[in-house]
């Protein structure tokens, strides 16, 4: 609870979790902080965006319901901002679709979307009626995993969809890449911060980096503020080039 505390501090307003997240501990934890955070400390409900999933096996009509209500109890929010299927499972589409369309008309849920949907399964959803009305689509997407670029995040940004990127520095495993450290640290700054401010750099996309100390959330608010001259991106595109070439959508 102290890390939420300390990114609501920070200036954080979007907070994503999931049923799945420790069978609904990482809800309980997000919603009694937030709690806390909106008593204590004046924030307002408005000015937060909470964002859960659902799993596949709920992603029926009524399991849909079972399973919004009980990430609402959880995270003690009569409104879920943003409600996603976490992955496709067997359910149809139309029949998630049509749930998360229940949903929002009683006002449990403001907006749906879908996580780890790779084009395919995106061009089947919209090919179904109300299909475009997805907001968003979360995947793994960091500068050492652009393998979306290649026509995913396009497609994305021809439908007005957003991606919202998760892991976007690699659970911190970029950090270690030598070549990456060597040019963070010639211009002041970390290998992570870097990284996430190249995300941050393109167009339709929202990164959601975990970070559980405060050195770390202040290290990843403050890359969206880095100056850095043009010779740094395209040296960034020289170390880690885009696909050329289709590749199956990185998960974790």
């Amino acid at each position: 609870m102290a890390a939420i505390r300390d990114a609501v501090e920070i200036g954080y307003r979007v907070f994503d979790t999931a049923e799945m997240y420790g069978e609904g501990g990482a809800e309980e934890v997000l919603g009694r902080a937030l709690a806390d955070e909106m008593r204590s400390q004046g924030v307002r409900r408005e000015q937060l965006l909470v964002v859960s999933k659902a799993y596949p096996y709920h992603a029926d009509v009524a399991g849909l319901r079972r399973a919004c209500d009980a990430s609402r109890r959880r995270l003690q929010l009569d409104t879920i901002d943003l409600y996603l299927l976490h992955w496709r499972g067997e359910t149809p589409l139309a029949e998630t679709i049509e749930g998360f369309q229940r949903l929002q008309h009683a006002g449990a849920i403001r907006h749906w979307g879908v996580s780890n949907f790779d084009i395919d399964d995106m061009r089947d959803l919209a090919g179904l009626k109300s299909g475009d009305a997805c907001a968003a689509n979360q995947v793994y997407y960091s500068l050492s995993e652009r393998g979306v670029e290649f026509d995913l995040l396009p497609w994305l940004r021809q439908h007005g969809i957003a991606l919202m990127a998760y892991c976007p520095i690699d659970g911190g495993r970029i950090t270690s890449n030598p070549a990456l450290k060597k040019l963070a640290a010639s211009h002041g700054v970390s290998a992570a911060q870097l990284a996430l401010a190249w995300l941050l750099r393109q167009p339709q996309v929202m990164a959601i980096p975990k970070a559980g100390r405060k050195a770390h959330l202040l290290d990843n608010w403050n890359s969206q503020r880095l100056q850095l001259p043009n010779a740094v991106w395209q040296e960034l595109e020289a170390l880690f080039p885009a696909p050329t070439r289709k590749r199956s959508l990185a998960m974790r």
